[in-house]
Order: C-alpha cells, then sequence, then structure tokens
C-alpha cells in the first residue's frame, strides 16, 4: 500500500524557535532528545495540528538526532497528526471500557452522520474521526477528545449536539 505524501509550509517563526530553544533548555545538551514530545507538541500546535515527514526532519535536525527517531515517535503516538486533519477532530476511546459501554456503535454513528469513515476528514475540512488508545476516563465511558476537553457518557442524542455546536462555532478547542 503506498501511502501519500502531503505537502506542508515550515514555518519556524522566531517566537517558535524560542519557545523550542526554552524547552531544550530544561535537559543536559547531551540529551536533548528528551525534549523530543514538547517540542512536537508546539511544532505541531504552530503548523494546523499536523506533522509532515519535511517538518519533522526539521525538528530531528534542531535536536541533532536522527530523523527515524522522530518518526518512531510520531507513528506511536496518535496525539500526533501525519497528514491534514479537520477543524474538529473527534478522537473516541477504543478501549475495553468505553466499547462495552458502545464507543464502537457511537464511532460508526459518528461516521455516518459525517459521510466519512475512521480517519477521514470531511471535505470542508470542518470534522475528522479517530480511534485512540485509552485516554483515561474510563469511568465516563464512552467518551472522546475534543481538542483539549474530553466529552464524556456519550450518547447519539450528544454527538448530534456537539456536531451542531461544532458547525455554530460554539466549541473551544483549546485552554490556551
Amino acid at each position: 500500500m503506498e501511502r501519500k505524501h502531503y505537502k506542508q509550509e515550515i514555518n519556524m517563526t522566531e517566537a517558535l524557535m524560542s519557545r523550542i530553544n526554552e524547552l531544550i533548555s530544561h535537559y543536559p545538551e547531551d540529551k536533548r532528545k528528551s525534549a523530543l514530545l514538547p517540542v512536537l507538541h508546539e511544532v505541531q500546535d504552530a503548523h494546523d495540528n499536523w506533522l509532515s515527514i519535511e517538518l519533522q526532519d526539521k525538528v530531528a535536525e534542531i535536536l541533532h538526532i536522527k530523523p527515524i527517531e522522530v518518526y518512531e515517535v510520531v507513528t506511536f503516538y496518535t496525539m500526533y497528526n501525519q497528514k491534514p486533519i479537520g477543524k474538529y477532530m473527534f478522537e473516541f476511546c477504543q478501549t475495553s471500557c468505553c466499547c462495552l459501554n458502545g464507543a464502537e456503535n457511537l464511532m460508526d454513528y459518528t461516521s455516518e452522520k459525517l459521510g466519512i469513515k475512521m480517519g477521514e476528514t470531511t471535505p470542508d475540512g470542518m470534522f475528522t474521526i479517530a480511534g485512540v488508545e485509552c485516554l483515561g476516563a474510563c469511568g465516563y465511558a464512552p467518551m472522546m477528545q475534543l481538542g483539549d476537553f474530553y466529552k464524556e457518557k456519550l450518547t447519539e442524542e450528544k454527538i448530534d449536539q456537539l456536531i451542531a455546536d461544532c458547525r455554530d462555532n460554539k466549541i473551544i478547542l483549546h485552554d490556551k
């Protein structure tokens, strides 16, 4: 299966580089790699919430590590996006507790409502649906993450309301 290559403009602004250097400064010079996860978060946030191969290469260059060391992290964690995503990314927990409480049915329901499959983005670029590993909120299953926030005890009605609120720009994604 051939992977699609997505192009992305790399914009390492002075402010972003200053933040990256501040993060790196928390670690000994010979342990720059330790800053990889927080640096990836900052870089992803500054680049439309996804990381192209070229951007990952730039992170490797900044941290003085091999590109493969960045690829390994980006491909392992679902919090790093390897392709453009929608403005609103519905990240459904798909582990035992949530699935036993109906997460799979809600994922199918959301896919049908939006006319896309898991991992796809709507043609208007508004929504992406993804399944992720445990989000650590088992007592509130089924649940998902939307931006920086958890949406808990989900039902079809709550999904309908979330979609409507997103379309009306009523959803706050980040607490920054």
